[in-house]
């Protein structure tokens, strides 16, 4: 009997049962054999431990900490570009994380190694960066409007785009098979882009006179989110993204105005690419409103409509409005931050949990399939972990705190950035060189 069980326990298929259970959102079937090294069993084994490791981080023994120095002013802004995920990260992929500062510098790091792997040569101070992973490179803006990308893997610049606006706001965005960056001007424009060659596609006025400082795409890229968080008077507004990135000399780009004001804070919801979460206040700053719309494209013989209808909308009390986080997880759990809170709703407004980890204000959120960071001014980041209620459906569990270092050189986290088994986070430091914290869970 104990001889039958050992081989059932060594059957492909179990192990392959148990991964797909485990682990419903992530398909790996293309990425594993029955035997040897990439095995379903293999797989299971090592993501288990790693994510035990990642719940509990009892000690330095479960992950390692590097500093990442070199940059000589603020870091404004750093993303992956490389990174791995849950299909691909227990085989040990090497993270590269780039970063933009006030020292004028566009740099990338080694996360595993903590080395810098190339800077680019100083300029204005930068204001804003983001990454293309699908063309390889690296798109940064300074504070005299100037827009660069530059190759991922050396550093070099591939091409230079002048938008006159001192404060940009960057998204790149891919779109049948197309790369594109999408630029918020400082009066109110949104500018599209070629990616990397940067050259002009359309450009259109959405608050005129007014920051375009906040964009968000959908996750399958049909619809892009504008709008500005400086007048509470101003309708953000929702454009069909192939109106925009392929304009047609015979038509005008089909956007849409929501019905509501004073927008500080929006998100696609990642499994319901057409439903999009916006907070506002419709002119009354003490009155805050999460609203839910299904984004639609109405055609007939003669002309395409976007349409937006409301599925939802709660108040939200918030205390700290010009500061909220917004984000989700699959279809149903939003996630606000408000100060030191984070609390998560259902999206018909039901609210599942509320956390008061930090002693200072969040200043940044991460949220992947398995976990949420927060990041905090009390220089540390909260990791929790995502789990079903049987009531209430997806919440959360607080788990523990990694911490930044010592106020005597530091003033808190700004930013956190996640992988799947690696967290970034960018402290403030007092004397004006900030510094990058690398936390990689060990295998």
């Amino acid at each position: 009997v104990i001889h039958e069980w050992y081989h059932a326990a060594e059957t492909p298929w179990l192990w392959r049962r148990m991964c797909l259970q485990k682990w419903s959102f992530c398909n790996v079937s293309q990425l594993l054999s029955d035997t040897g090294t990439h095995s379903w069993k293999a797989y299971y084994l090592r993501r288990s431990h790693l994510e035990m490791k990642m719940k509990t981080g009892r000690s330095c023994a479960d992950y390692t900490c590097k500093s990442l120095r070199g940059h000589k002013g603020r870091v404004v802004g750093f993303e992956y570009l490389v990174g791995n995920d849950g299909c691909s990260d227990v085989w040990k992929q090497t993270p590269v994380v780039c970063s933009a500062s006030t020292d004028g510098t566009v740099k990338a790091w080694d996360i595993h190694k903590g080395v810098n792997l190339w800077s680019s040569p100083a300029q204005s101070p930068m204001q804003d960066i983001t990454v293309d992973p699908v063309q390889s490179v690296v798109i940064s803006s300074d504070n005299t409007g100037t827009i660069k990308t530059w190759k991922a893997a050396t550093g070099e610049e591939v091409a230079c785009f002048q938008s006159g606006s001192s404060k940009t706001t960057l998204l790149s965005f891919i779109n049948k098979d197309s790369s594109f960056l999408m630029v918020g001007t400082v009066l109110g424009s949104l500018v599209v882009l070629t990616c990397p060659a940067l050259s002009e596609v359309s450009r259109h006025v959405v608050c005129d006179s007014f920051s375009l400082n906040l964009l968000r795409s959908s996750p399958d890229k049909k619809w892009l989110f504008t709008a500005s968080k400086e007048n509470l008077d101003l309708s953000p507004k929702v454009f069909y993204s192939d109106s925009v990135c392929f304009p047609a000399e015979d038509e005008d780009h089909l956007c849409h105005s929501l019905p509501v004001t004073g927008c500080c804070a929006a998100l696609f919801l990642p499994s319901q690419p057409a439903r999009l979460a916006v907070i506002h206040s419709d002119g009354r700053f003490n009155n805050n409103t999460l609203s839910v719309f299904d984004l639609t494209m109405k055609e007939s013989k003669c002309k395409k409509e976007t349409q937006a209808q409301q599925v939802a909308s709660f108040p939200v009390a918030l205390s700290h409005r010009s500061d909220v986080i917004l984000e989700a997880r699959g279809s149903s759990a939003l996630l606000v931050t408000d100060g030191n809170h984070l609390k998560v709703y259902t999206f018909k407004g039901e609210l599942v949990a509320s956390f008061e980890d930090h002693l200072q204000p969040i200043t940044a959120l991460c949220v992947d399939s398995f976990r949420v960071v927060t990041a905090s001014r009390d220089l540390s980041l909260r990791i929790l972990t995502w789990r079903n209620d049987p009531e209430h459906g997806l919440t959360l569990e607080s788990q523990y705190h990694l911490l930044g270092g010592s106020f005597r050189r530091s003033r808190g986290f700004t930013n956190v950035a996640c992988d799947y088994s690696s967290i970034v986070g960018s402290v403030e430091s007092v004397d004006g060189n900030d510094v990058l914290k690398a936390y990689t869970f060990d295998f």
